[in-house]
């Protein structure tokens, strides 16, 4: 067939094929999500992403903490402070603070990365947009913890309290 002499309009076939030529761009998978953690890398914390299905409750965020790096994480040389049993009891939200319970493993063990430990918990929690601090307890009392520059408090502790220890992206 010879070519047409000028150019012309033309209808595309009907069929399965046309979706392949959409030039809409794919919808991200509904459900997931990513949430940001941090880990340990020397003295330094680092925010990763971890791809969630649905949004994590207080609780589930602190579970996926204490359950330390994956493969590929420790693999770029990520770690964590939070080893160890009897680290974290439990957590709750009131009044827009998370209120973290700790158990025995994590203060006054004359660890050198105690503050660490509680850095990666606050700096976690506090980058959900339902919590505007994190408290410490014990026994349901609250507890002065060791902010990035060595001074203590009882206060709700926010990601700007341990600034000095993450790491530039």
């Amino acid at each position: 067939m010879p070519p047409d002499p000028s150019a012309r309009e033309i209808t595309p076939p009907a069929g399965p094929y046309q979706a392949v030529v959409s030039s809409a761009p794919t919808a991200a998978v509904p459900g997931a999500m990513s949430e940001k953690l941090y880990l340990v890398r020397g003295d330094k914390l680092v925010a990763v992403s971890r791809q969630m299905r649905v949004q994590p409750s207080v609780n589930d965020l602190v579970r996926e903490l204490l359950a330390g790096p994956t493969a590929s994480e420790r693999d770029a040389g990520l770690t964590s402070a939070l080893a160890g049993a009897n680290v974290i009891s439990g957590v709750h939200l009131a009044s827009g603070a998370a209120l973290v319970e700790i158990g025995s493993g994590l203060q006054g063990a004359g660890r050198n990365d105690e503050v660490l430990a509680f850095a990666q918990v606050v700096c976690t929690l506090a980058n959900r947009p339902d919590v505007n601090g994190v408290a410490f307890t014990r026994d349901g009392h609250r507890i002065g913890i060791p902010r990035a520059d060595g001074s203590l408090t009882q206060g709700p502790l926010a990601v700007a309290d341990y600034a000095s220890l993450i790491e530039d992206p």
